[in-house]
Formats: structure tokens, C-alpha cells, sequence
């Protein structure tokens, strides 16, 4: 378990968004029983019974198709819901930033996958700190280029412990990644002959090459993942470490990644998926393009994340302002959908029809035929969890949901 628990001592005092000025430590408000209703729009929750179930189901999901699973941290920054994700058998939490790998390390994250290039100088020497001085602890990073292998070395400097490395393969057009298997075995070469650092797998990242589930885009990633499966074959007799990783996976596409990758695991090699954003799904593009999503599966993902907006104004006929915006929700994946009307936050709620047009910095354009009125509050489906969390410090977790004014649980700390 993490250290995430120590968090309760804190202090967040009348600063923190949405919820009562607090007099002492969140242990201390929790141990009041704290409703919904305590709380102030905007606000954003989390459905404590999804979050469970989510993890769970992912976690089934590999051990039935002989994978792992390194969630990637960065979605929630929230390590509660890491321990959580590690507590349902997750082999470590993946990062993509040194800064996050320290709050991962600090957490108790005792094996952190940076899936990107440790070449900040500053970065790289408190990563490889922080390992060195715990031998518990192991890291993984990325290389992509003979130039990032370089800069590397300047800062890695231990070749008692060299830190391990995973090429990175990418594809023309996509994100960052060697864009030839042959440019990616030059780069394992140059990992593999120097002092400090050590070949330990190859990875990379499906997400950036298409953005729905139609025929087309399934057949770039497998094209793009059996590159990669052939590249670790290929590198094979090159491995410096015992355990050797394969990693790939984001949260659109990770069935694809299981059909091209699973068959390489072995005694030696692992197969990693870097999955993050199941834990918390969405009512948007997740729901839309997940493997547990689409076509049917059985069990599939909840959305476990909602916002609670009130109304500020009803200007014209079917118009009404919401106090929550682009500070408050996510936008860039879809914009908040209406669910549910309450006359107040806590009270019993109905569905509600509409649509959400626009939102600026502090409203949201709520268009609807049903008569609202200033004052009801509304329950807001969000798309795209990376984008709702980094808005919230604090964030209420709800027991009991679809109940009239739920308990506040918990309170869940960020850190972004």
C-alpha cells in the first residue's frame, strides 16, 4: 500500500475549490459525514463503486490474457487511485514527466515506467537518486534517438547500477519514437554500449497513429504493433537485463495491443500495457472507442466521474448558463453532456434532455426544451479524464451515487 494516507493530516483550509472552508485536517471533516450537499458548484466527483469496479474488471482482464499492467499515472496524478490500481494487482504506475516520477516515488510506487526520454538534467539526477539510493526501486525509462542516449549518459553516471532503457519505436506522423526499425536497433546499440545505462525492452505508443475504432485506423496500429513485436525478436541477444519489457497501450486500442504482443511473453520477457484512463472511463470518447466500451463486451467500463453545475442564468427560451467551464471541465474530447436535474445539490434528480453548445472560461451553454430555472443544479456527463482531473486539487469521492444525497468518502488529492 502507499504512502497516499498521510494526506489526510492535511490542511486545505477555505483555498480549496469547491469545498467549505475546512477548520482543520480533510481526516477530520471525512469523520463528520459529509454530504453532496456540503459542497459548492462547480464541483467535480468520483463514484467510488465505479472506481472499484473499473479496477477490477481491467485487472481480470489481463491476468486472463497473460499481460500486465502499468497504468499510466499521469490521467488521475492522484496516488490514492494509484494504490488502488496496485491494490487489484498492477505491476507498477507508469509516468510520463521526472517530476511525476518523483511524486510516484515519494508516493511508495516501488517500480515506475517513465514512458518518455529522461533527459532533463535536473530530472535525470533525482531519478537516478532516488534509485540509487533504494534498492527496491526500479525505473524504466525511454530512448529514441542515439542523441537521447547521449544526453542520458551525462546525467545517468552510476554503472554499478546502470538505469534501464526501452527503445522507443514510433511511426511517420506520430508522436515522439524512432521512426524506423532500423533507426531503433541503432539506437539499442548505442544503449547497449554504454556504462550506464542498460537495454532492458522496447516500447511505444499506438494512441497517436488514429483516433476511432474504424477498420482503417485497427489496421494502422496492428501494422504499427507488429513492427514493434518484430524489433523486440530482433533484439533479443541484445537484452543487458534479467527481465526484459515489452510495453504499449493506451486506453483506446489496448485489445489490439493484447492480439499482436501477448504471445511474447515468457519467462524472460513481459508484456506491459500502460492503460490509465479505464480506472475513471468518461461518458464520452472512452465510452466510444474502448475495447470494454464497444461492440458489445461484456462488463464494460463506468463512467466514474461526474460535474455538478448550477444554474446562473436562463437569458432566453431555452438557454441557460451553468457555473462551470473551461476551468472546471473537460473540452478538448467532447463537451460535457447533460444527464440529470435536481432543484437542488443532494436533492433527488430526473433525466434531463439537452445539449451543451459551448463552454467559456466559467459557463457552460446548456440548450434544452425542459423548463429550468436559476438555482437547479445539473449532473453533467465528462469526456476525457486526463482533462478533468489537472482542474481539480481536491476531488470528493461519493458513496452511493444514484442515492439522494450520497456521503462524501474521500477526498482525493492531485498533484499536477
Amino acid at each position: 500500500m502507499l504512502r497516499w494516507d498521510r494526506l489526510g493530516d492535511e490542511r486545505p483550509g477555505p483555498y480549496a475549490k469547491s469545498l467549505p472552508p475546512l477548520p482543520g485536517s480533510v481526516a477530520d471533516w471525512l469523520a463528520t459525514g459529509p454530504r453532496l450537499s456540503d459542497l459548492a458548484t462547480p464541483v467535480l466527483t468520483l463514484d467510488r463503486s465505479a472506481l472499484a469496479a473499473n479496477a477490477g474488471r481491467m485487472a481480470g482482464w489481463c491476468a486472463e490474457r497473460g499481460v500486465d499492467l502499468a497504468p499510466h499515472g499521469k490521467t488521475t496524478m492522484a496516488p490514492a487511485l494509484w494504490d488502488l490500481q496496485l491494490r487489484h494487482g498492477a505491476w507498477g504506475i507508469t509516468v510520463a514527466t521526472p517530476w511525476q516520477a518523483r511524486v510516484a516515488i515519494d508516493a511508495g510506487v516501488r517500480r515506475v515506467l517513465l514512458a518518455n526520454a529522461l533527459v532533463d538534467p535536473h530530472g535525470l539526477r533525482a531519478v537516478v537518486a532516488a534509485r540509487d539510493a533504494d534498492p527496491g526501486l526500479d525505473v524504466l525509462s525511454w530512448a529514441d534517438s542515439t542523441d537521447t542516449v547521449a544526453a542520458m549518459e551525462a546525467g545517468a553516471g552510476n554503472p554499478d547500477r546502470p538505469l534501464a532503457v526501452a527503445v522507443e519505436l514510433g511511426a511517420p506522423g506520430g508522436r515522439t519514437g524512432a521512426r524506423s526499425p532500423a533507426e531503433a536497433e541503432r539506437v539499442a546499440a548505442a544503449v547497449a554500449a554504454s556504462p550506464v545505462l542498460a537495454l532492458a525492452g522496447v516500447g511505444g505508443y499506438e494512441g497517436a497513429l488514429a483516433h476511432d475504432p474504424s477498420p482503417e485506423s485497427l489496421a494502422t496500429v496492428r501494422g504499427y504493433l507488429d513492427d514493434l513485436a518484430a524489433l523486440h525478436r530482433r533484439l533479443l541477444p541484445a537484452y543487458e537485463t534479467g527481465e526484459v519489457v515489452v510495453t504499449a497501450g493506451g486506453s483506446a486500442y489496448f485489445d489490439q495491443v493484447v492480439d499482436a504482443l501477448a504471445g511474447l511473453a515468457d519467462d524472460r520477457t513481459r508484456v506491459v500495457l500502460r492503460s490509465g484512463a479505464y480506472l475513471v472511463h468518461d461518458d464520452g470518447f472512452y465510452r466510444g472507442i474502448s475495447p470494454l466500451a464497444r461492440d458489445g463486451a461484456d462488463r464494460p467500463f463506468r463512467s466514474a466521474m461526474h460535474a455538478w453545475a448550477r444554474v446562473v442564468s436562463t437569458p432566453e427560451p431555452g438557454l441557460a448558463l451553468l457555473d462551470a467551464g473551461k476551468r472546471d471541465v473537460p473540452f478538448d474530447e467532447g463537451l460535457p453532456e447533460p444527464q440529470r436535474l435536481a432543484d437542488d445539490l443532494g436533492a433527488l434528480s430526473r433525466p434531463l434532455t439537452g445539449e451543451v453548445t459551448a463552454v467559456n472560461d466559467q459557463h457552460a451553454f446548456l440548450r434544452t426544451g425542459e423548463p429550468v430555472r436559476v438555482g437547479q443544479v445539473v449532473r453533467l456527463g465528462l469526456s476525457h479524464p486526463c482533462t478533468a482531473f489537472d482542474k481539480w486539487t481536491w476531488i470528493p469521492a461519493l458513496d452511493g451515487v444514484e442515492d439522494s444525497d450520497p456521503r462524501v468518502a474521500e477526498l482525493v488529492r492531485t498533484f499536477f
